[in-house]
């Protein structure tokens, strides 16, 4: 679509991409003029390399998840070669230090914008990534007898619309939906207890009282998050 960015992000300088995936994944939304600036600039860079520079930078965004030689190389699966890999102690280096931190860890707060009823794409691409099988579940080794039993996680994010449209009558249906996919199909599969979420609601929307009241609901709860109790990961918690 014209105004758009198309997919050959490579071709960004590290810096600027880097400003976009911090903003993208964390602390707050861009407004709708920031994002307008963001893809202006991005096409003013665009044109700019295409008429310079030799080939573009394949691997500034996305580093390779494999190091040595493929199980099979001429039928690739993807979640096999990872397999793989974790076991012969090939992974790229950025997710061994990525799965250390993990096992580290005794919680895991996950921080995010809701976006398309899930989280950002460069969230999920840590999961595929760094959940690997081996790692994180083996089968029968899953939900509660998950690799990563011991552990706790909690989901914390923003949504673009109200509480309202995200209550079981409302236009979005039932938050706890969105969450089905996230917190059971990932979290609890890899054997995690999952803490309830914390979400605010539309803060771009509300006043900036309520979203000083947000921010200090947010540090209140972090301050006893250790006396919480694990919510029932049963499809009851999420449908009933």
């Amino acid at each position: 679509m014209e105004g758009y960015p198309s997919m050959s992000l490579p071709s960004f300088p590290p810096a600027v991409l880097r400003g976009f995936e911090f903003r993208f994944s964390g602390e707050k939304l861009l407004s709708a003029s920031r994002r307008w600036q963001f893809f202006a600039a991005w096409k003013t860079h665009h044109r700019k390399m295409k008429n310079q520079a030799p080939a573009p930078q394949t691997v500034l965004y996305q580093p390779p998840i494999l190091k040595g030689f493929l199980r099979n190389s001429s039928e690739f699966n993807y979640g096999v070669e990872a397999w793989e890999a974790y076991k012969r102690g090939s992974l790229s280096k950025d997710l061994i230090e990525e799965q250390k931190k993990v096992q580290e860890a005794d919680l895991l707060i996950f921080q995010f914008p809701l976006y398309w009823f899930s989280m950002p794409a460069i969230m999920k691409g840590w999961m595929d990534r760094v959940l690997v099988q081996g790692f994180a579940h083996e089968f029968p080794n899953c939900y509660d007898s998950g690799l990563l039993k011991n552990k706790l996680a909690l989901f914390s994010f923003t949504t673009g619309g109200s509480e309202e449209m995200y209550a079981k009558g409302g236009i979005s249906g039932d938050i706890r939906y969105l969450l089905w996919p996230m917190q059971h199909g990932i979290m609890h599969f890899c054997g995690v207890k999952v803490l309830a979420p914390h979400i605010c609601f539309a803060p771009e929307y509300v006043s900036e009282e309520k979203r000083k009241e947000m921010l200090i609901a947010w540090a209140q709860r972090l301050k006893t998050l250790w006396k919480e109790e694990p919510i029932n990961c049963s499809p009851d918690w999420y449908f009933k």
